[in-house]
Parts: C-alpha cells; structure tokens; sequence
C-alpha cells in the first residue's frame, strides 16, 4: 500500500489565463475571458493571475464582481520590462506598472511579476539586442528593478517577483544568480517559473535551495525533453518552441513537480502556485480537459 504524499499546506496552487493559450490584451485565436473565467472555478482553481493587461476587466467593480461569483481571488498581476535599458525607459515603464499594479492592489493581492525584455522576438526570431549583458547593463538592470521594487512596495502595497524566462537576460542559474546577488532582499524577490528554469538547464529543487529565502512566488510548468533538445538545437525562438509543444501537460514532462512542491513547502512560508502551460495558439476545446488533469495530479501531490 503506497502511502499518501505530506499535505503541502504553506502551497496555495492556482492557474492563469496562459494555461488557455492566453498571451494578449486581445486575439481572435484566444479564449473568451469569461470563459476562461468559467473553466478555471469548474477545474477547482480558487486562484488566477490577471494575464495580460487588459484580457479581464480592468475596472476593479467589475472584475471584483465577475471572480467573486465564481469563487475565484487574484494571487498576482503581471508587467514586462526592459529596466537594463536604464533611466531612460522608465516613465514608459512606470506608465504599464503603475495601471497592472493599481488593478492588482485593488483586487487584494500582494504579487506583481515582473518579466524582463526578450533579446530576439519571441515570434519573428529577429535579434534584437545582444544575448548577454554588459557590465553597465547588469548594474542598470539590478538598479532600475529595485527602484521598480521600492516604487511599487511604498505606492501599490506590493512585492515585485522578478521571473526568470527563456530569451531574456535572465535565464539561466548563473544569470539568476548573478541578478539575485546585484539586488536587495528587501526589495526583489524571485518568481521561480519551473518550466522557463528547465528550459535554460536550470533545477528547480536545486533553485529553491539555493535561493531559498528569495523565493517570493512560484509558476508550475513542465518542458517535453525531446522538443527542448530540438528548439535548441536549431536555436529556435521561444514563441515558436511553444507552438511545437515545448510546455507540455503534467506530469508528462521534466522537473518532476512534486519534489520541486515538497521543497517550496520546506522553506516554511506561504507561497502561490500557478500553473502556466504555454500554448498559444491552442484550439478553444483544448484547455479546459487539459486544467481538470492538471488540477487532479497537483492535489495527487500534496495540494489543496
């Protein structure tokens, strides 16, 4: 007889819009947001991510309204970067940050994740910058995130997770850790994406760790090891390698999740769990089936 896992009761696990292939404000190839709305209470989530500025309402009446009566609640709003560009991006920065982030204080939650900029673009492959930041870029990237940091804490009451990603400067563990080491505690924290970590070579038990005590927030994904190896090896960018499949459906793929889950609950705190399958564009049937299994494994793991 095999015995249950330990209960991961400091793990509060949830879903987001990108489990529905949902990458933009707004795209004919997208789930409705009410829909996705619906489908995520039906799989048993109680939490969601707000997706793409603009995706669901961005009246906080309104929203407040659509999730309550589903019995949904917010865990985190999500804004994208490019802050190693320095100073001068920062009023266009400010201007996106200062929207998501009112919207997320207003709907209760704590978390902003913040995801840098892409070098190449993540649907053309067009090279857009140099892969590897300059020591000027490294000390703007770490200065302008804890202003972010700083900013966003003392006017919206919030913390700032900063997400590792495939095709942004920080990806890897040593570029992780290089970024960790440059910045402030009290500031920055991490949003450990198990999928985009594996993805660039990273282990994730291995991660919480290490960086334990930085570890702010965490999204659930899994990579087919198979399709990595190939997008690697024909330097395939990161928007295409989703369309090939790259993200794949628990627990089908590489890091095993439970290990990474029963490591989070080791570090003893309260942490979010959301699952991100990226799979833009999917077929509207598709995720729904796919959050029911996944929602079903996860609580076959320890969760609530």
């Amino acid at each position: 007889m095999t015995s249950s896992p330990p209960a991961l009761t400091r793990i509060r696990v949830g879903s987001a819009p990108d489990s529905w292939g949902v990458w933009f404000p707004d795209d004919p190839l997208q789930t409705p947001w009410d829909r996705f709305l619906d489908e995520v209470a039906e799989c048993g989530y109680e939490w969601i991510e707000l997706g793409p500025y603009g995706y669901l309402p961005t009246d906080p009446g309104r929203l407040a309204e659509e999730t309550a009566k589903r019995g949904l609640r917010v865990s985190a709003g999500t804004v994208f970067t490019g802050l190693h560009h320095g100073p001068a991006v920062w009023a266009d920065t400010w201007e996106h940050v200062s929207r998501v982030a009112a919207l997320t204080r207003d709907m209760g939650a704590d978390h902003l994740v913040v995801i840098p900029a892409f070098w190449r673009d993540d649907k053309t492959g067009a090279v857009l910058e140099d892969r590897e930041l300059t020591a000027e870029g490294w000390r703007e990237l770490a200065g302008q995130t804890e202003r972010l940091g700083r900013e966003v804490r003392d006017r919206f009451g919030l913390r700032i997770v900063v997400h590792p990603h495939a095709d942004t400067h920080i990806d890897t563990q040593a570029n992780v850790a290089r970024f960790l080491d440059a910045t402030d505690p009290e500031l920055v924290s991490l949003c450990l994406d198990t999928g985009h970590y594996a993805y660039c070579g990273g282990d994730s038990v291995a991660a919480i760790e290490e960086f334990g005590e930085r570890i702010g927030y965490l999204h659930l994904k899994q990579v087919d090891p198979r399709v990595l190896a190939e997008v690697v090896a024909e330097q395939v960018p990161f928007g295409p390698a989703v369309a090939r499949g790259v993200m794949c459906e628990p627990p089908s793929g590489v890091p095993a999740l439970e290990p990474v889950l029963a490591a989070a609950q080791r570090l003893g705190v309260d942490l979010f769990a959301i699952v991100e399958q990226d799979m833009y564009p999917c077929p509207p049937d598709r995720p729904l089936p796919i959050a029911r299994r996944t929602r079903a494994y996860l609580r076959s793991c320890g969760t609530r």
